[in-house]
């Protein structure tokens, strides 16, 4: 079993004065949520994501050799512009991946970094965000370590996002990622995200997620403090128990392709999340009216056209729509006659599976 100390690397045989990589790294969405965590960015149940295609973030991030080698360095642009208030989190990650990245503090950093999806839109931008900074970290031990194989290239870069925002690690390889130790899922951890291990049905290739933009404002519980409050949770015990064995039947689901059976589950999860929140101390709600108005609204239609359009949720009140290739049609008409009244300046995204991480 792979160990933090065997991210550790030291033997950097090549010297480097100055250079520079960009890639891309998109968002994810969870189907079996993870809510709750131990020290280290640790999970506290295994978690499985589709990988999306068009929310990315691309970052370039370029390094020059400094003689002051006491502190980390860096300037952070979004859009090309300075973001001051980001460079908190980026300094605590770099504090955090230190131990494993110990040649970071030999060259002044230059990450610029932008969305291809609305500033403050809702959508959790930290997975992408932290997912593209770690494959150009990686990109740099790369240069300085060229030994180093493409398994642990991708895997550390997933092990470093995790460190800066748990769920990131999900976002660097892979259409449908696990993330936690399962035991139906091959070399799964809880140190970085795998791939699924096995072929999924025709029924989920291309699958869609719509974004329904329904409130675009900061959440008044961020998910940080959401996680820390399974610690005194009345049911965290028993919640840690069912999502291992929605990971399995989700497994199982995506084999064979009962789009029936996917849809119960990743509803079931969603509203599971939710309930988490609700039933905490303190309890939060973080759905908006219009979320119900829109879960209500995609009930009625199922029911209605035997469409098997589903939802799942984030931590927030937009709405993932979820739907199969075969029926985007359809569901798109669905979307704008009825649901998008219930948007934020009838905003919505499309989106769909993609495959992880990109080099530019």
């Amino acid at each position: 079993m792979i160990s933090e100390t065997d991210f550790i690397t030291n033997n950097y045989s090549i010297k480097i004065n100055q250079g520079s990589s960009t890639w891309s790294a998109p968002s994810n969405i969870a189907l079996v949520k993870y809510w709750g965590k131990k020290q280290d960015q640790i999970p506290a149940n295994p978690s499985l994501s589709f990988t999306l295609k068009n929310c990315k973030t691309i970052t370039k991030l370029s390094y020059s050799k400094k003689e002051d080698t006491g502190n980390f360095s860096f300037d952070l642009l979004f859009e090309g512009k300075p973001k001051e208030d980001f460079k908190p989190k980026i300094q605590k990650f770099l504090e955090r991946i230190e131990t494993y990245c110990p040649y970071l503090k030999n060259y002044h950093l230059t990450i610029d970094t932008e969305n291809t999806f609305p500033h403050s839109s809702g959508i959790a931008s930290s997975a992408s965000g932290m997912a593209a900074l770690a494959i150009n970290i990686m990109s740099l031990e790369k240069e300085l370590c060229p030994s180093i194989t493409d398994e642990f290239f991708y895997q550390k870069a997933s092990f470093l996002a995790r460190l800066g925002s748990g769920s990131a690690c999900r976002s660097i390889n892979g259409n449908i990622v696990v993330w936690g130790t399962h035991n139906e899922i091959p070399r799964s951890s809880n140190l970085f995200g795998v791939e699924f291990p096995t072929q999924i049905h025709p029924n989920f290739n291309n699958y869609q997620d719509t974004i329904l933009l329904v409130d675009k404002g900061e959440k008044q519980v961020s998910s940080s403090v959401g996680h820390d409050l399974m610690h005194n949770h009345p049911f965290a015990e028993q919640r840690f128990l069912q999502a291992p064995q929605n990971l399995s039947r989700i497994k199982s689901i995506l084999e064979t392709g009962n789009i029936e059976d996917f849809i119960k589950i990743v509803e079931s999860e969603a509203l599971t999340l939710h309930a988490m929140m609700l039933t905490s101390i303190p309890y939060f709600i973080l759905m908006k009216p219009n979320t119900l108005e829109i879960l209500n609204k995609i009930w009625e239609f199922r029911n209605r056209t035997k469409i098997p359009v589903c939802f799942t949720l984030d931590a927030g009140a937009n709405v993932h729509v979820l739907y199969p290739e075969n029926v985007i049609v359809e569901t798109l008409q669905f979307i704008k006659d009825e649901l998008v009244g219930y948007c934020q300046n009838g905003q919505y995204i499309c989106d769909e599976i993609g495959f992880g991480v990109q080099k530019l």
